[in-house]
């Protein structure tokens, strides 16, 4: 094997690759001919001596060598961009690119609001959120595609580093003027009564209240359901029923008042954590490791005392 085929420009090609999963579209993003970028692989492919991608008729997919070459791509990419970001920070807090990826539920208000709040003292840092699933969030950060994940969790995760962990119980999202407002806490046996409001069946959400249902053999039949938190809350604020979500995700909404946020008794209900997760043996800008514990600040000052020290 020649190592010195791992040199910037092929690897930038390479990663470009397994990005689209076309030739063709890597060439159009690097703007050169795809010519160039199949030279490329197939110089790759021939001084390492295996091939790096299964070709398939809708694409190019990374082989199990092509997985491992690019995770250690894009660890590299990180390791450079980390230094780029030192240099920068020996002037001060600055400069600075942080990628953030988020659930649904966090990235409609949360998220934003912390980013606005950390620019207000260090404008010169740029971020970029994506939002997905919970299930994703892991995956992106091992593939170096984000630094930080903000999501949910129930379970550890490989290879992942969590920076942040706090309780974030469900609670029932009700409008101020509904009969359960003004509840010190309820039970879902009270909330069959009303129409719900629930996430669709592949939501982690939905997946628990679900779980807590059928425990208790109650009928749970939605009036309501959609992917998006921002949805079933307006549903319940409008007076249209219960939703359910946890405080962190809306704190702005009920600080404007229109809608309430009722405790709920049922273990299940109290089983998640906020969590902040990062990749594992990473060293992370300082830009990243600032915005941190900016987000640790926020989410601490709204939970529940005694949230669980960082994992």
């Amino acid at each position: 094997m020649n190592p010195r085929v791992l040199q910037e420009i092929s690897l930038r090609y390479f990663l470009e690759v397994v990005r689209t999963g076309s030739v063709s579209e890597a060439a159009g993003r690097l703007d050169v001919a795809p010519s160039a970028v199949s030279r490329q692989i197939a110089r790759m492919e021939r001084e390492l001596g295996t091939l790096l991608f299964e070709r398939r008729a809708r694409g190019m997919t990374p082989n199990a060598a092509g997985e491992l070459l690019a995770a250690h791509a894009k660890r590299m990419q990180q390791d450079v961009e980390r230094v780029a970001g030192d240099i920068l920070a020996l002037r001060g807090l600055r400069q600075g690119h942080v990628r953030v990826v988020s659930t649904e539920g966090y990235a409609s208000e949360f998220v934003p609001a912390a980013i606005a709040a950390f620019r207000q003292r260090y404008s010169g840092i740029r971020f970029s959120l994506d939002v997905c699933s919970q299930q994703e969030i892991p995956q992106r950060i091992r593939d170096g595609s984000a630094d930080i994940g903000v999501t949910l969790s129930l379970t550890s995760q490989r290879d992942i580093q969590v920076e942040l962990r706090v309780p974030a119980p469900v609670r029932a999202i009700v409008a101020a003027d509904h009969p359960l407002a003004g509840r010190r806490d309820l039970a879902l046996a009270q909330l069959v009564a009303y129409p719900l409001a629930l996430p669709t069946p592949d939501s982690t959400l939905r997946q628990l209240i679900d779980i807590s249902f059928s425990r208790q053999q109650l009928h749970c039949e939605p009036a309501f359901t959609s992917r998006s938190i921002d949805a079933l809350v307006g549903f319940a604020s409008a007076g249209g029923g219960v939703a359910f979500c946890g405080e962190l995700a809306i704190r702005n909404r009920l600080q404007w008042g229109g809608i309430v946020a009722v405790p709920l008794r049922d273990r299940e209900m109290n089983e998640r954590h906020f969590e902040v997760q990062t990749l594992a043996g990473r060293i992370m800008p300082q830009a990243a490791n600032a915005f941190i514990a900016s987000i640790a600040d926020a989410a601490r000052a709204q939970s529940a005392p005694g949230p669980d020290a960082p994992a």
